[in-house]
């Protein structure tokens, strides 16, 4: 299986821009522009927008496989992945991360399978294999994220979820 997207480009990169569509014509003509990348723009995407779409879904596929593989499928996950864009030491851009939050609704499983699985799906869903990763797993009803996957965000405490996880 092969997917194909196509970008087009014009002028120069502080105040060209461009336009990207989905070979599945999803979308079409999304609007580019260096000032939305860096600064956040309405009305146009970026690269680090489409790529957290797709580590957002391949991580959800990943997850429900691994879940149901348990014993254990999912009613529903619902998964949303920050990346973060931005400069990087000695000049240049770079992305830094990419971070997943996933709530799931689960029959039958614990706070620690569904660690376990999350941290099987980390591994094994091929965006995260691709991207700078880190899950964020919130079990349906739970309060505290555990944290899964690389690398660990300073500042936020482990959860005793997370080290039974490890």
């Amino acid at each position: 299986m092969q997917s194909r997207s196509t970008a087009e480009w014009q002028g120069d990169l502080m105040s060209g821009q461009g336009k990207t569509s989905a070979g599945s014509g999803i979308f079409k003509d999304a609007k580019l522009t260096w000032k939305a990348r860096t600064e956040g723009v309405a009305g146009a995407t970026t690269p680090e927008e489409l790529l957290a779409a797709s580590h957002a879904s391949c991580f959800s596929m990943a997850l429900s496989h691994a879940l149901a593989q348990a014993g254990h499928p999912a009613t529903r996950l619902q998964t949303t992945c920050v990346v973060e864009f931005g400069p990087k030491q000695g000049g240049g851009f770079e992305v830094r991360s990419s971070a997943l939050e996933v709530n799931g609704w689960v029959p039958g499983i614990d706070a620690a399978g569904f660690a376990k699985a999350a941290e099987g799906a980390t591994r094994r869903a091929a965006t995260s294999r691709t991207s700078a990763c880190m899950a964020r797993i919130r079990l349906s009803g739970s309060r505290a994220p555990c944290l899964i996957g690389c690398p660990e965000p300073v500042g936020v405490p482990r959860s005793p979820v997370q080290e039974g996880a490890r």
